[in-house]
């Protein structure tokens, strides 16, 4: 435990000098805060150029470039906005300062809307200013200015795409949040065996699959890793007692938690909607079942009593019902009941369904894998009409999703690209992303 605890501590120190808290933000005087519209019928179109770089330092002007990119990726992934291609900027002047913006050439491209901003080194690390004009009316819609830490430009990005989305749009972006999922890319051996496999250490990365981190490192299996609502803690599986139990990380802190306390078998944690509580499934009484503690591992009570495997729980946004999964009827299904123990029901009826995972409100709707021929296919269960839409078609095998916070995308495992890689999807089936390339990964899980 204690060279985990202090690799742990180590890792945390490097995640929260890479990736700080949101930076220090202030509100423009000069602020009007009014949407920006396209045509009738349309998303706006929005142009983001590199942001100006007032500082002649090569840091600043990587920084001021390197925002400027990832801003429009994050303004992209959502799909609220048109995004006027960056090759096509070209022909624009570039501004000679954040109030002196060519609004007459970005009509002439189509833009409703641009981006302008600046990056200045400061005491504190970095100041960066961000305005969004309204290009018919010439005048800015919205504003903000950062100052922080200048090692993660990243993150500025981030924020301005978060707040973008909001105040434009009235959506949550996802830029900010993090995935985590177990990988065996360190290609060690397990410690203290004789057979030959590679360990599975848990990582965690933004969501786009930057800035991609170790969490553990005990040379043992760590695997189904699961954030916490605050986004503080992991709770995770791991054999490095030779026998599967529950572990959380609390990544910023260095400390580690052992709620499982060695009785029995236990797999699979997921934490409540409100983070007191932790489904997982055991065998300490004998059977597979699914049962709920407090997050300190007391409380324990049974959810289910059933010969058969029960496993995979996910609680819903409302924290009064689990969906699991369970083979009582031959082949494995979904299942779900109340919190209590009651209210017991099967929810699909595929060849074989597994790893259930519960939409955020307002949806209500749960997404699992079902088999579909060789391999898996993600598919997602409206609870309310019953319905079911498939969402990959083949293209490997797809399993484990997980929900992202908005409940606009999954991330999930697939071996389309070779191996087995992580991937983000939106509910429709669009816009299929790569997050990781190096090893084997399993199980994502996406932060609050």
């Amino acid at each position: 435990m204690r060279a985990l605890s202090l690799f742990v501590l180590a890792g945390a120190v490097a995640v929260a000098a890479q990736a700080p808290a949101q930076p220090p933000t202030s509100q423009q005087p000069t602020n009007v805060e009014v949407r920006i519209t396209g045509e009738p019928g349309t998303p706006p179109r929005l142009a983001v150029p590199d942001l100006i770089a007032l500082s002649p330092d090569k840091e600043t002007q990587e920084a001021a470039r390197l925002i400027g990119q990832v801003l429009w990726d994050d303004l992209n992934y959502e799909r609220e906005f048109y995004m006027i291609p960056r090759d096509t900027y070209k022909s624009i002047p570039v501004a000679a300062s954040i109030a002196n913006v060519p609004f007459d050439r970005w009509r002439e491209l189509g833009a409703d809307g641009v981006l302008v901003g600046t990056v200045q080194r400061a005491d504190s690390g970095v100041r960066v200013e961000m305005r969004l004009y309204s290009v018919r009316a010439q005048q800015q819609s919205y504003g903000r200015e950062y100052t922080g830490s200048a090692a993660n430009p990243r993150l500025y990005a981030h924020t301005m795409s978060d707040e973008i989305h909001q105040s434009q749009r009235a959506l949550r972006g996802v830029a900010r949040t993090k995935l985590t999922f177990s990988s065996d890319r360190n290609r060690d051996p397990v410690a203290n065996t004789v057979e030959k496999r590679e360990v599975k250490e848990i990582y965690i990365g933004d969501y786009d699959g930057a800035n991609q981190r170790r969490i553990t490192i005990n040379r043992n299996l760590n695997i189904t890793p699961n954030w916490s609502p605050d986004g503080r803690s992991i709770a995770y599986t791991s054999y490095r007692k030779t026998l599967p139990d529950i572990l959380i990380s609390n990544i910023f802190v260095g400390t580690l938690e052992e709620p499982g306390k060695g009785i029995g078998q236990n797999f699979l944690p997921v934490f409540s909607p409100d983070g007191k509580q932790i489904a997982f499934m055991s065998t300490r009484d004998g059977n597979s079942e699914i049962y709920i503690m407090n997050r300190d591992g007391s409380g324990v009570r049974r959810l289910t009593d059933n010969p058969a495997i029960e496993s995979t729980p996910t609680w819903s946004p409302t924290g009064t019902q689990i969906a699991f999964t369970s083979d009582r009827t031959g082949t494995p299904q979904i299942y779900v009941v109340g919190s209590d123990g009651t209210g017991l029901r099967r929810l699909t009826f595929e060849s074989y369904a597994d790893r259930a995972t519960w939409s955020p409100a307002p949806y209500n709707e749960i997404a699992f894998a079902a088999r579909t021929g060789p391999g898996y296919d993600i598919k997602i269960l409206s609870l309310q009409d019953g319905t079911t839409r498939q969402i990959t078609f083949g293209d490997g095998t797809n399993e484990s999703p997980a929900w992202s916070p908005n409940g606009r995308h999954l991330a999930f495992m697939s071996t389309r690209a070779g191996r087995s890689h992580i991937f983000t999807v939106d509910g429709d089936g669009r816009n299929v992303r790569q997050i990781t390339r190096d090893g084997n990964n399993f199980t994502p899980n996406w932060s609050q």
